[in-house]
């Protein structure tokens, strides 16, 4: 049998009460966004369910890839649609269903009928009961299960009926689109990445800064970070990411301040800049992809102070986490490779060799007086100087 449907699932979007409907739209216009290059399809809602038809030929695991890409979606179930009701033909088209999908007949199953459509002469439990007794009929190796079975054989009665029995995982969260916008600081590193992916889960749009240093840096190592940004993209949808030319102020942090300081200062001049950026662009948040105590800047003492710059919140998904946690997520969504490729960003050009870990808010202060007379110029330049791609897979 060829599939030529998805009935598609959702679990937070079910309990959102009257403004439901809202977030069915931005899933549903999310799925055709992710579907456009893989074919035509149509998308409808009904009832709780959403169901995609494709309209013309189309690659089966493209479709479910793209699928895989969009938050909100729990579960994926490649479907056959019949417009017969009738329930001998009913019959006959589960019976095939179940020969050609699993060849193997030495399992267990279950027969889940639900009648949504109540003028249909059966009920659910009758129908279930029914339907599993022609399955046994056709197939003496196959036995029943109803609490553990290998097969569990939906059969939805609707305006038509809907037959499947896989539930292919999707990524679950939240539409895009549905809990505003955020600024992520993307590095090269691994867990940038993974912590835009994360937030973008949850409903959030993103834009992206980066923070380039010419000629310390290569331009392989912001083609990194570009693709690092499309990979991204493929979850949580376009992105402008803002390439900041950081070299200046990263030279004058160097010449000025003193060394074991260099990264805390350094970090906070980069919020305030992401800051700038996501303000202007409309975000409402900043993302990092810090995890505590994972290097030197990350400590909780360090992480205060590189706080203290910010006038919106700070979101850090990966704060609690260790670092193979990190990596697992990283390869599940494609981004680790690419992430260890090794061309080196501007945060480990300018390392110190001994970076303070405990830092004092009122020191680092002070360290900063040294930057007055230069640092806003700076900042205004690398500002003005800011150059925006638009990311998309």
């Amino acid at each position: 049998m060829e599939f030529k449907a998805f009935l598609i699932k959702y679990a937070e979007i079910g309990i959102k009460g009257k403004n439901r409907y809202m977030f069915e739209d931005a899933l549903i216009r999310q799925m055709k966004f992710a579907l456009k290059e893989v074919g035509d399809f149509a998308i409808r809602k009904q009832a709780g369910r959403v169901f995609v038809e494709a309209k013309g030929e189309f690659d089966f695991d493209e479709a479910v890839s793209a699928l895989q890409r969009v938050f909100g979606i729990t579960g994926i179930c490649p479907t056959i649609i019949e417009e017969n009701k009738d329930f001998d033909h009913l019959a006959e088209v589960c019976c095939k269903f179940i020969d050609e999908q699993y060849p193997d007949k030495n399992r267990t199953f279950k027969v889940y009928g639900r009648r949504a459509d109540k003028k249909y002469p059966m009920n659910s439990m009758e129908f279930s009961a029914e339907m599993g007794s022609r399955i046994l009929d056709a197939f003496h190796e196959l036995k029943v299960d109803v609490h553990h079975p290998d097969i569990l054989l939906t059969v939805e009665i609707r305006d038509r009926v809907y037959i499947y029995s896989d539930i292919l995982k999707g990524p679950g969260g939240m539409p895009i689109g549905t809990n505003g916008k955020a600024m992520l600081c993307l590095s090269g590193g691994i867990d940038s990445p993974v912590a835009g992916y994360m937030i973008a889960k949850r409903g959030v749009r993103i834009d992206a800064t980066y923070f380039h240093a010419p000629p310390y840096t290569s331009e392989r190592a912001k083609q990194k970070v570009v693709d690092l940004a499309k990979k991204v993209s493929r979850y949580a949808g376009p992105i402008n990411l803002h390439v900041v030319n950081f070299t200046d102020i990263q030279l004058a942090i160097y010449e000025k301040c003193p060394h074991d300081e260099l990264t805390i200062i350094m970090r906070r001049y980069m919020m305030k800049i992401a800051e700038h950026f996501a303000r202007e662009g409309g975000s409402l948040a900043l993302i990092t992809g810090e995890s505590i105590g994972q290097v030197a800047s990350q400590t909780i003492h360090n992480l205060a102070i590189t706080n203290e710059v910010c006038g919106m919140p700070v979101f850090r998904p990966c704060i609690g986490m260790d670092k193979q946690e990190i990596v697992d997520i990283a390869e599940q969504i494609d981004t680790y490779e690419t992430s260890i490729q090794p061309f080196e960003d501007c945060c480990t050009i300018f390392v110190a060799k001994h970076p303070v870990t405990k830092g004092n808010l009122k020191i680092i202060k002070r360290s900063e007086e040294a930057l007055k007379d230069v640092i806003d110029d700076l900042m205004k330049q690398a500002i003005e100087s800011v150059e925006i791609i638009r990311v998309s897979e």
